[in-house]
């Protein structure tokens, strides 16, 4: 049974015509990618999957219920973790400070969240010493390794990542989506945009958006 689906999706900024009838369905423990050329509307149906924006036509229903039914803060903050192609990590704060901040502002309920963000930060292999380095010391693999974290601290069901190995080397790519893996295989739902078949190819499903040409209809007096 599918956790998150899409139903007829449709969506225009302005006057163009950006989705077209997308029907996709996202299961638990499966990892999946959305792949399609620049222009296609990866990051914007990225924005739909988090709630950030809503659909001109067509539902999005998670775990049987519309998220427009959903209050959007306790959908992005209990249910859903994003990582961000450009990390959006607080670069004053430590790689541990970044994910006792994601705890508190979901309202995460644990007594030692310094020691569960310890744990969370060395599940993506990483360090206590570069736990405790702020973000700016940290590779974009580290950095990319603490959004992760950070994106798992609250427990969410589906994990979100936009562009997860962009900016990697292939070696690093791999190790990042091996944790991707060890997601899916725990139970989450991995939902990555990408434009690299090859991250494709290390999915369970892939989804190709296709780029649309032409404008959204005026309606007709």
């Amino acid at each position: 049974m599918a956790l998150l689906s899409l139903k007829n999706i449709c969506f225009s900024y302005e006057k163009t015509l950006v989705l077209k009838d997308i029907s996709y369905d996202f299961e638990k423990g499966k990892m999946y990618c959305i792949v399609g050329k620049s222009g296609a509307g990866k990051t914007t149906l990225l924005s739909l999957l988090s709630g950030l924006a809503k659909p001109t036509e067509g539902e999005i229903i998670y775990d049987g219920k519309n998220i427009d039914k959903i209050d959007k803060y306790t959908f992005r903050s209990k249910f859903i973790g994003v990582v961000f192609q450009s990390f959006n990590l607080i670069t004053k704060y430590t790689a541990l400070e970044n994910v006792i901040l994601s705890m508190d502002v979901s309202g995460v309920k644990i007594k030692d969240k310094k020691k569960k963000a310890f744990e969370l930060l060395e599940s993506v292999g990483l360090d206590e010493d570069e736990a405790n380095r702020r973000v700016l010391k940290l590779s974009g693999g580290q950095q990319q390794r603490v959004a992760i974290a950070r994106a798992i601290s609250y427990n969410p069901d589906i994990i979100l990542a936009d562009e997860p190995t962009g900016n990697l080397d292939r070696e690093t790519q791999i190790e990042i989506m091996e944790i991707f893996r060890e997601l899916a295989d725990q139970g989450k739902c991995v939902i990555l945009v990408s434009h690299s078949h090859e991250v494709a190819s290390m999915c369970d499903e892939k989804y190709e958006l296709i780029k649309i040409s032409g404008k959204k209809k005026k309606n007709s007096k």
